[in-house]
């Protein structure tokens, strides 16, 4: 039996903290990864209308990249067999509608060449159609690590969200979203191997560990020619530090000597570091003096990085 009381204002358990909450309802819920993705029929919620394929635009929040082209076709052969019985999520906008969730879906039935499929019509913000984005693919079908990274930065540059607050959204450990958003740091050829499954975030997370760009690139290089395992690559990691290691890296580039880090001092760049979601250094000059250097690879961390600071004053 469905419970028709009003939720209540102070509950306070796990739904009240998911994102995009009540997306299961409007997606279907079922408890299998892929239920999403597959062409079976979900519960009945919002207004459901058959839209023309020509009137439904994608959703510019979708953090997914890359849907298959095998598995795009496989799903196009279902519909063109059985229709499209799952509807897609859309909302008005424009004077058309866009996608909130079921992209794929939506991708499919054109490939299989309908005209017109069932949606499910409801009412969300830019905020919520971002959110249930997020959640149907985090928990439906998952991203890449490289996907899940920039879905989390995007989310934070749209609407101001902090760390603590999307991982309480997300219902994840603060420390996995923040090592997922360290993987932005990676120099391009390196997220590039990880976008395309040449290396897996295991490897990422190791190769971030050394210190300059071009140390991070031929060690990447060195563990695809070699087909690494995780486990031999954070060994080999730790033999570079040490200055034992076997695997042939350009030597660093020499440094201005500047006074010696204290642990005071790494505790609060790690502070600030985990506050931003960013790289942060912090390098004293002198007796009280020295500067602080924000790392950002994007218009977006730049504003980021301004709203905090004007937050701040």
């Amino acid at each position: 039996m469905t419970d028709s009381r009003p939720p209540n204002p102070d509950d306070k358990g796990p739904s009240k903290r998911r994102l995009g909450r009540g997306l299961n309802a409007l997606l279907g819920s079922s408890n299998n990864s892929d239920a999403a993705d597959s062409n079976s029929p979900n519960d009945e919620t919002g207004d459901l209308r058959q839209i023309r394929i020509d009137e439904i635009e994608p959703n510019p929040f979708q953090p997914r990249r890359e849907f298959g082209a095998d598995t795009l076709e496989e799903l196009a052969a279902s519909i063109r067999q059985h229709g499209l019985l799952q509807p897609v999520l859309v909302r008005k906008h424009g004077g058309k509608f866009q996608l909130i969730a079921g992209e794929r879906r939506w991708l499919a039935a054109k490939k299989a060449g309908l005209e017109s499929i069932p949606c499910r019509i409801v009412e969300r913000d830019d905020r919520g159609s971002s959110e249930a984005a997020i959640e149907e693919n985090l928990k439906r079908k998952d991203l890449n690590a490289l996907e899940k990274a920039m879905a989390f930065q995007d989310y934070r540059d749209r609407f101001g969200c902090s760390i603590d607050e999307l991982a309480k959204k997300l219902s994840m450990q603060r420390s996995t979203v923040s090592n997922f958003l360290r993987l932005l740091e990676l120099p391009d050829a390196v997220k590039e191997s990880l976008r395309k499954g040449r290396i897996t975030n295991g490897h990422a997370r190791a190769i971030l560990t050394l210190t300059d760009d071009e140390s991070r690139i031929e060690f990447c290089k060195q563990i695809e020619k070699e087909q690494l395992s995780v486990r031999a690559t954070e060994k080999e990691v730790r033999r570079l530090i040490k200055g034992e290691a076997v695997i042939p890296l350009p030597k660093p580039k020499p440094k201005t000597e500047e006074p010696a880090t204290s642990s005071h001092i790494r505790s609060l760049q790690q502070q600030l570091q985990q506050q931003l979601g960013l790289k942060v250094e912090i390098c004293p000059t002198g007796k009280e003096q020295g500067k602080i250097v924000i790392h950002f690879q994007s218009s977006g961390d730049f504003e980021r990085i301004l709203r905090t600071l004007r937050r701040a004053a």
